[in-house]
């Protein structure tokens, strides 16, 4: 598990807007936290799973696939804001981001 600062935060979002802008090939500039991934970037949740696996990676995260998959049923993510708050909490909580309900 790792702290969340404010570095962290910056650098999530920085990669979440630029994998969409190029995943979509939209401007980054037209890219917000109320982009709806799906209706406005024309996204699929297999971009979810590659995201999943850059942020497993970049800070060595311990976390299953199922698990996130639980959790998203719960807190469905549908815009750029709530994916990076959810990858936010994979983050810090890995596996345990079950117990936070």
């Amino acid at each position: 598990m790792n702290k969340v600062t404010d570095k962290i935060r910056k650098e999530v979002s920085k990669i979440v807007y630029q994998f969409f802008a190029d995943e979509c090939e939209v401007e980054l500039n037209e890219i917000d936290d109320t982009t709806d991934i799906f209706q406005d970037l024309g996204g699929d949740s297999l971009m979810f799973l590659e995201l999943i696996e850059i942020f497993k990676k970049k800070y060595s995260l311990n976390i299953d696939l199922k698990t996130i998959g639980k959790y998203n049923v719960k807190h469905p993510v549908r815009t750029v804001g709530q994916l990076i708050h959810t990858q936010l909490l994979v983050i810090e909580h890995e596996n345990a981001i079950l117990e936070l309900d």
